[in-house]
């Protein structure tokens, strides 16, 4: 199985505290010598988060669609086993025997599968015959069985040509087996023999299809003129006639047996797919194809009892709702968060560490200074980032004074000045017009709560002044609307905050069925006055919560 993975990550629709901490506590943990770590991002990042990762020359984290498990994933590193169209039953027993596997991919000469060989139903078929007429059956060609019995061919004719036939033993006199003879058609007749001239005339004088002489023992010359002129088959094997009999049973070539009609799956698919192809069949396995058709790996019921190979570290959020998708479907090794607990739960013990800090960034910063580990200027200037967008310049009543003075720390391990440092982030991406829709405006930094049974969404943009928001404001409403709708929400809204002022306004659409009650004042129909509101978290979802709860 591939080496597994570990991604740290943020929630849905990043914003810069959820990008930079992700970026530096992945090369903390990779400091502290967690190899396989490294950081992902679970949309696509602002136009702010973007401005701070050019400024510091640091690479966009690993854009993560989803992270529920894929085949590949769970594939061993070992090649599959495979078995030529025109090999023999013999040489696919071996294999099964030798790896220890219950199904075959029969391939052609790219590799591509033409069927699958099953032990079960090959069993059934060669070990448990139910009729003298199936014991006697042989399907193969006189090639097929010479390679089987590793013979010589003394004389061949047709070699490759496949056909049913019946399987004889000469062990009685040359009388008895003419007598035995006399009714049936040799030239459907593969026949085992030792050397007893005449039986072997008698043989090759009806036209066998077959004649096979065991023991290498010596066939006269005039046998096989003779075999020559009647278009006979002889073949000469080491075998004993038990044994030749056994394996002539066996020459069929394994592509005549292959059932065409398997389970095949790219990797890409998704293990849920696997499982629905196995688990409603009777069939033990299903083959994995590359994109050009040839032979991946065969995986079977076992793989979907092996682990995802990817696994999460999440910073800045600790609710599945905000999480990546197929996050409850793989292990979260640990949580790094500064937000009220959601209800996640996991199947074993986690570190979890969540304290009442203005963003996450201050606290991995403090983990850094636990640790007694400095970060690079780099890294630092990406915490110093998160916690002044996520404190908005430590005017946010989130902000606490752990938050000031790692904002001189990281300011000092940096070498940037946390206020000139904040200013020029703001100043440059405050702007509406610096994102590329007003979706974009709405999604940036957008995430989902429940109340009351119900759901709703809140974003916030940052501006310097709202001049910019009150001409967008009809676009905007129309937005918030049509995303209602999509997601099924009971309220969408959008928190317009002035960074300078240290005011804000709500935008909302909800439901008019909805009892609803803000308890802001109310400036026009959907838009909300917030005097000194600053913070999402700490200011205006508590008391969404408690307005959109059911009556007591």
């Amino acid at each position: 199985m591939a080496q597994e993975e570990i991604f740290v990550i943020g929630h849905v629709n990043p914003d810069t505290d959820s990008i930079c901490s992700a970026i530096a506590y992945a090369r903390l943990r990779q400091l502290q010598g967690l190899e396989s770590v490294r950081p992902a991002r679970a949309g696509n990042l602002n136009r702010q988060t973007e401005f701070i990762l050019q400024e510091l020359a640091v690479p966009q984290p690993q854009l993560l669609a989803d992270v529920v498990p894929r085949i590949r994933d769970v594939l061993s590193e070992q090649p599959p086993v495979s078995i030529a169209a025109d090999a023999p039953l013999s040489r696919a027993l071996e294999l099964f025997h030798l790896h220890n596997i219950r199904l075959l991919p029969v391939v052609d000469e790219r590799q591509r599968p033409l069927g699958m060989l099953y032990l079960k139903k090959v069993s059934e078929r060669f070990l448990v015959p139910s009729q003298e007429r199936e014991l006697r059956r042989v399907y193969a060609s006189p090639a097929s069985i010479c390679r089987c019995l590793k013979a010589t061919a003394l004389h061949a004719v047709d070699a490759d040509r496949l056909e049913d036939l019946n399987l004889y033993v000469a062990a009685m006199s040359a009388p008895t087996f003419a007598d035995k003879m006399h009714n049936q058609d040799m030239r459907r007749m593969v026949l085992i023999a030792a050397d007893r001239s005449e039986i072997l005339r008698v043989a090759v004088e009806n036209g066998v299809r077959v004649l096979v002489v065991v023991g290498s023992l010596p066939v006269p010359e005039e046998i096989l003129e003779l075999a020559r002129r009647q278009q006979v088959t002889v073949l000469s094997t080491a075998f004993d006639t038990a044994t030749s009999t056994w394996l002539t049973r066996l020459a069929t070539p394994v592509g005549a047996l292959a059932q065409t009609e398997f389970a095949s799956l790219r990797p890409q698919d998704r293990i849920e797919q696997l499982r629905a192809a196995l688990l409603h069949s009777d069939v033990p396995g299903a083959a994995v194809l590359n994109d050009d058709g040839s032979l991946l790996a065969v995986v079977t019921k076992s793989n979907l009892l092996q682990p995802s190979r990817r696994k999460l570290i999440l910073v800045d959020h600790n609710e599945l709702g905000q999480a990546v998708a197929g996050a409850d479907k793989v292990e979260i090794l640990e949580i790094i968060d500064h937000h009220r607990l959601g209800s996640l739960q996991t199947e074993k013990p986690i570190r979890f560490i969540n304290q009442p800090l203005g963003s996450t960034c201050t606290l991995v910063a403090t983990l850094y200074q636990q640790a007694a580990l400095t970060p690079e200027p780099a890294i630092a200037g990406l915490m110093l980032a998160g916690l002044l967008s996520d404190t908005v310049l430590l005017k946010s009543p989130t902000a606490t004074a752990i938050d000031r003075d790692m904002a001189d720390w990281l300011g000092r391990c940096s070498g940037l000045d946390p206020q000139e440092f904040g200013q020029r982030i703001f100043s440059a991406t405050s702007a509406m017009s610096a994102y590329s829709s007003l979706e974009q405006v709405v999604l940036s930094d957008f995430k989902q709560f429940e109340a009351g049974g119900g759901r709703f969404g809140i974003g916030q943009v940052e501006v310097v002044g709202f001049h910019e928001f009150h001409s967008l404001k009809g676009e905007l409403a129309a937005q918030l609307e049509r995303l209602r709708q999509q997601r099924d929400l009971a309220l969408t809204g959008l928190l317009v905050t002035d960074i300078v002022a240290g005011d804000s306004l709500l935008l909302v659409s909800h439901d008019s069925t909805l009892p609803f009650a803000m308890g802001y004042p109310q400036l026009e129909d959907g838009l909300y006055e917030l005097k000194g509101v600053l913070s999402r978290k700490k200011q205006l979802l508590p008391h969404l919560l408690k307005v959109l709860a059911p009556p007591v």
